[in-house]
């Protein structure tokens, strides 16, 4: 028996960025969600007093928060795309941190004052969309949970027993085994008898007899 192994890297089962992202999801879905039971949908862009905690929103906050929300639980069906909601939370959080930053006074030059404040944000909103930003960056780099899968090529008699598996080898040494056995078992042998008296040639006959595998 000849063995031949090949090591081959791969991704495989729920990955912690889906995890990740699916929990980042809900947790969008949720505040958006509270944050229309404390606004309702009346002066979508306004700037009311409404607050969820000490974050200000409106309606029209609350309607990001949703959308975010949405796209981060379908992201999460796959590792890829669970990466790529990542990168997009960070340009979005990372503009409304600097966008938060020139409304509230804190940067000294505004150029989109003329825009106003649409989204009611406020000094915590700031802080809370840079930690999103920053939540968004490690999510984009998280790295993959992969495994090693060997290949494994048996050669047994001249036939070829392939297995990507390497969870149980005494399931594999099994098919081994009960191969060579098969190919024993039909082994034959030419063994030469005597002509009984009623052959005319007088000479050999052959007899093939199968032999049991030991």
């Amino acid at each position: 028996m000849v063995r031949s192994e090949k090591a081959r890297i791969r991704v495989t089962g729920l990955q912690p960025v889906q995890m990740v992202v699916g929990l980042v999801g809900l947790a969008f879905l949720v505040a958006g969600i509270v944050g229309f039971t404390r606004t309702g949908f009346a002066n979508f862009a306004g700037q009311e007093p409404w607050f969820l905690s000490v974050f200000a929103i409106n309606p029209l906050h609350n309607l990001v928060n949703v959308v975010l929300g949405l796209i981060g639980v379908l992201m999460s069906i796959g590792s890829g795309l669970a990466r790529t909601y990542g990168w997009l939370l960070l340009i979005v959080t990372g503009g409304m941190f600097v966008w938060g930053m020139m409304i509230t006074g804190m940067v000294s030059s505004n150029p989109v004052s003329g825009a106003g404040n649409p989204l009611n944000l406020n000094s915590a909103d700031n802080w809370l969309h840079l930690g999103l930003a920053v939540v968004g960056l490690l999510i984009g780099v998280m790295p993959a949970r992969k495994v090693a899968l060997v290949e494994r090529d048996d050669v047994v008699n001249g036939d070829t027993i392939r297995d990507d598996s390497v969870r149980d080898d005494s399931v594999r040494d099994r098919k081994i085994h009960d191969k060579e056995a098969r190919d024993d078992s039909t082994r034959t042998d030419e063994i030469p008898v005597a002509a009984g008296s009623s052959n005319k040639s007088g000479g050999w006959k052959h007899a093939w007899r199968r032999h049991p595998a030991n």
